[in-house]
């Protein structure tokens, strides 16, 4: 049959690769200048009306082509970012991105791999940016790994090897319900709320998170962790694993991960650690000490976007036992069965490691920004940090109308206003509505948590733009707000 008979193919190609081509190259320029210039611009601002009703546009049956789909980003996206990227960000705990891993990202979508298995390059580079992670972190070589999309997905992944583990049966096979025993786990009361998530969606309901309370620095009180077990143990239950904290949300409390890893090994549990952003202050030989005993976790869950800098999403599961990490979630039908030849060769499937079949090139980024800089000048700046939050810490503490909440172990600083002002509840209020204020004044982006009851102003630093002059900054607008707001009364507030 002739092709004369058929309508012509199409493609989603460009009809002029001239003209996209100069496109591409505009919108490498003006990204660049984005990032170079991002300190003359507003940390965020409110999105304006007008702009947010843009987006109730009806689906797009016709096209409009690429230039104009530019110029719609570039009038009504760009503009309104959530901040980060900005050097006087500082909310929840989230990384700033670099410029060569934004074209790395670039890059990784260009060759659009799907990086579950097979034999192609894109899991030979996951696989040595993994055993880069094991070594810079002195962890064991023989360990597996996973590239995950952040701290949450990489604690799912630890806690699902941990279950199916520890389990008195085949899990995967008879079910959570098949146990003669509830499974508890433990963490202190400042684990991340990811933790109890993974809980819930591994079937053994929050309740079965036993969290126990914390000392003066935020650290696990180790000897209720032990009744804890023993009571459990006592009532016929399966105590399994422990969570360790390299870095709590919300003050960077590190819990004592030696004493830890030594309670599980005498209680037989698996020994989970959330490192979430902490466990990269191993990268500094300074900062190393805070974590040691992360090296003896059974899994240990970590981000690269949050204190490596970056661009989202990336995180890391590292697990010591490799065949207990791939039963967890190892299932090859038919066709996805490896071969020894051919595309389907090659010994590297990260699909038998983890939830996900379809996975994104994340690690090129990794790959490329670790021999961009080298890990000694990460470690560096992540105790440039450390070094900032004592300084703001001491801003703070020399100032009147500023008192300091937590300790600062690591990076994260809590603070509120107070002037002559004594009433808690009052406090409160008038730091919720500073604090918003601060934002909307564009001048500089913390977030917010409870200490004790108190209202924190909470500064997290991981952000390689952040100098100390901005915390000076920081703090000068604090007090300025809050002695504007104290002036008004608290119906003001």
């Amino acid at each position: 049959m002739s092709s004369e008979n058929f309508t012509k193919e199409q493609s989603l190609d460009p009809d002029d690769w001239q003209l996209m081509r100069a496109l591409g190259q505009r919108m490498v320029d003006d990204m660049l200048t984005y990032l170079e210039t991002v300190r003359d611009r507003h940390v965020w601002q409110p999105i304006p009306r007008e702009v947010k009703e843009y987006f109730n546009q009806p689906l797009p049956m016709e096209a409009q082509g690429p230039e104009r789909t530019y110029r719609d980003f570039l009038e009504y996206v760009l503009p309104h970012p959530m901040g980060n990227i900005h050097p006087r960000f500082w909310g929840w705990v989230i990384g700033t991105g670099t410029p060569l891993g934004m074209l790395a990202d670039m890059l990784a979508a260009g060759m659009n791999p799907n990086v579950g298995g097979a034999d192609h390059i894109a899991n030979y580079v996951e696989s040595q940016v993994l055993n880069w992670c094991k070594e810079m972190l002195a962890y064991p070589a023989e360990a597996s790994g996973l590239l995950v999309s952040g701290g949450s997905m990489a604690n799912l992944i630890g806690l699902t090897v941990a279950r199916n583990t520890k389990a008195e049966f085949d899990l995967r096979q008879q079910g959570i319900y098949a146990s003669s025993r509830k499974m508890t786990l433990y963490g202190s009361k400042e684990t991340h709320s990811s933790v109890q998530k993974a809980v819930e969606l591994l079937g053994l309901g929050s309740n079965a998170f036993r969290q126990i309370s914390v000392n003066k620095d935020f650290q696990i009180d180790l000897f209720e962790l032990e009744t804890a077990i023993a009571r459990d143990r006592e009532t016929d239950c399966q105590p399994f694993c422990v969570v360790g904290n390299a870095g709590t949300v919300n003050t960077g409390a590190i819990d004592d991960l030696e004493a830890l890893a030594q309670i599980c090994d005498r209680e037989n549990l698996w020994f989970h650690v959330d490192g979430a952003f902490g466990a990269l202050a191993g990268l500094s030989p300074k900062l190393r000490p805070l974590v040691g005993g992360m090296e003896k976790a059974d899994s240990l869950a970590f981000d690269l976007h949050k204190w490596m800098y970056m661009p989202y999403e990336v995180g890391c599961a590292l697990v010591q036992n490799e065949e207990a990490h791939r039963k967890a979630f190892a299932l090859t039908p038919d066709y996805l069965t490896h071969s020894d030849r051919g595309l389907a060769g090659g010994k590297i499937w990260f699909s038998d490691y983890g939830v996900q079949l379809s996975r994104g090139f994340r690690a090129l980024k990794v790959w490329m920004s670790l021999k961009e800089h080298g890990v000694q000048k990460y470690g560096k700046v992540i105790k440039q940090n450390v070094d900032q939050a004592q300084y703001l810490a001491k801003l703070v503490e020399d100032s009147a109308d500023l008192q300091l909440l937590a300790p600062v172990p690591l990076n994260i600083v809590c603070f509120r206003f107070i002037a002559d002002q004594h009433d808690n509840k009052t406090l409160n209020e008038l730091n919720k509505e500073l604090l918003i204020q601060l934002h909307e004044s564009g001048v500089a982006a913390p977030s917010y948590t409870l200490i004790n009851g108190r209202y924190a102003l909470r500064v997290a630093i991981t952000n390689h733009r952040s100098r100390r002059e901005d915390f000076e900054v920081l703090v000068d607008e604090v007090v300025r707000l809050g002695n504007k707001l104290k002036g008004t009364k608290t119906q003001r507030v």
